[in-house]
């Protein structure tokens, strides 16, 4: 038998165990079966990874780089991302039980946002102020922020990861990349393009570790200028809290229970494909899932029985399979919320159309689930469970949709079918949302921003401004007169 693999942690250029020897085994959410082992960062190790970072700003083999230079390594990593996507979908579909066909295909897709970070990073440019002060000379430039800590969850890893890096490194600054301990096996191996890709050390660690050990003293070290974070909102509370001392800037891309408005007009076809990629892609385990269907009461039915009859030949199965559609869940946990959220639902009323049990096979899978809810106070349309259920809930004008979508308190995706083009401009406007899709979903790019609100966090990742986040501003003023200054007791 072959042995497992196992990954080491990332540390200024060099492969290390943990300093503290600590190893965790990694379970294939399709079998259940232990398939890899890895390093656990230790604090030790976080100190490491933090000094390596903040060496490498100081060193003028990163800190001299032009910008023209770093964007050649961004191109550089790009194409060897293309070049191992099949490999890291792969390791990432053993790890996190994701399928291949999405594993691999988005760790290809990633490519281009370190492509688009690669073409700004030459166009962070400053400005000359036209200042009130005939005798100065004052100008702006954008500075690295510094050292970045960037905290990724297991799903969409590769995604997660490109819009925090890519821009990071075109702005100049240094990286320590904490990979969730739950699924690291594909950030430890993208680890070795960062190696391949020519950069130098210490300009980008990755390691992985649990919370006392590994994350809190990231996020609480005095060195670190930016934490970029996804995941969920307790976590993020802490990580808010962590980095009071310390001031570091810090974004959050967090989860959401979001939105999927049918109107009466809408291609309903399209509409039911729009709420099963929502809610069924990735097997629902999406920070953007739109798990909130709200149908016109009028069309109700005929939606509810376009996504059963679309289901009924779904494939569940083996994610590493190209013709599975639906896959395992990462954890066992996922699925016990689940069942206990759907007995919720149901003893408030719920009605489950189809689903509504784990499935009895080997490994964490849950049957697609799809919940007519009694009440918009209906558990499922509540709890974030990362998993594939969707809830379906009437509503009979656009005022109420609206609000229904709006009682809240995230903020992240939303959707809107109509054929009625000024409904979809009047009713995108008023949702509380960062991401509106209008007869489609789940469509993501370089060029596009993405982020929430409210408790679906704060900051924009991907898309030109995202650079700017990881730059300061830095304004320089030159006196041009010949003449000494003036009275040194009053400022001009």
């Amino acid at each position: 038998m072959a042995s497992k693999p196992h990954y080491k942690l990332f540390i200024d250029g060099a492969w290390t165990e943990g300093s503290e020897g600590q190893i965790m085994t990694s379970q294939n959410p399709a079998t259940g079966e232990d398939w890899a082992t890895f390093a656990c960062a230790s604090k030790a190790d976080v100190e490491h990874a933090i000094t390596a970072a903040r060496n490498a700003l100081n060193d003028p083999d990163w800190r001299d780089m032009t910008q023209t230079q770093r964007g050649k390594l961004l191109y550089r990593l790009a194409e060897l991302i293309e070049e191992n996507a099949a490999k890291i979908g792969q390791i990432e579909t053993k790890d996190s039980g994701k399928l291949l066909t999405e594993t691999a295909s988005q760790s290809a897709y990633v490519g281009d946002y370190y492509r688009y970070y690669a073409g700004l990073a030459d166009k962070i440019e400053g400005a000359v102020l036209p200042i009130d002060k005939p005798d100065m000379h004052v100008f702006t430039q954008r500075e690295p922020i510094g050292v970045v800590v960037a905290i990724v969850p297991w799903n969409a890893q590769m995604f997660l990861t490109a819009t925090k890096l890519g821009p990071a490194l075109a702005a100049g600054c240094s990286v320590v990349l904490k990979a969730s301990e739950i699924a690291p096996a594909p950030m430890l191996e993208f680890a070795r393009l960062i190696e391949l890709a020519g950069f130098p050390a210490g300009v980008v660690s990755v390691i992985t570790g649990d919370a006392e050990n590994c994350a809190i003293p990231l996020t609480r070290h005095p060195d670190v200028d930016r934490i970029a974070f996804t995941g969920g909102p307790e976590t993020a509370r802490h990580v808010v809290r962590n980095s009071a001392e310390s001031f570091a800037v810090t974004t959050l891309e967090l989860g959401g229970k979001s939105p999927i408005i049918v109107f009466e007009d809408a291609d309903l076809d399209g509409a039911a494909n729009g709420l099963i990629a929502g809610n069924f892609g990735a097997s629902g385990q999406s920070c953007v899932a739109g798990t909130r269907g709200l149908v016109h009461r009028s069309v109700l039915k005929a939606v509810a029985q376009k996504i059963e009859e679309k289901m009924k030949g779904v494939v569940i199965g083996d994610p590493l399979e190209p013709g599975t559609q639906i896959g395992p869940l990462c954890t066992a946990d996922q699925i016990n919320k689940i069942k206990t959220t759907l007995a919720a639902a149901v003893a408030d009323g719920a009605t489950i159309r189809f689903g509504g049990a784990p499935l009895e096979r080997p490994g964490n899978y849950m049957a697609p689930t799809l919940v007519e809810c009694a009440n918009a106070d209906t558990e499922t349309l509540k709890v974030e469970m990362f998993g594939p259920v969707m809830s379906l809930l009437p509503f009979d004008t656009e005022e109420e949709a609206i609000e229904i979508a709006n009682s809240t308190p995230f903020g992240l995706g939303s959707g809107v079918f109509t054929e009625n083009v000024a409904r979809a401009h009047r009713v995108s406007k008023r949702l509380k949302a960062g991401i509106c899709w209008v007869n489609t979903y789940r469509a993501v790019s370089p060029i596009a921003p993405f982020g929430g609100f409210d408790q679906s966090g704060y900051g924009r990742e991907a898309g030109i401004e995202a650079i700017h986040d990881y730059t300061r501003t830095k304004t320089t003023w030159i006196n041009t007169s010949d003449q000494p200054m003036a009275n040194p007791f009053v400022m001009r």
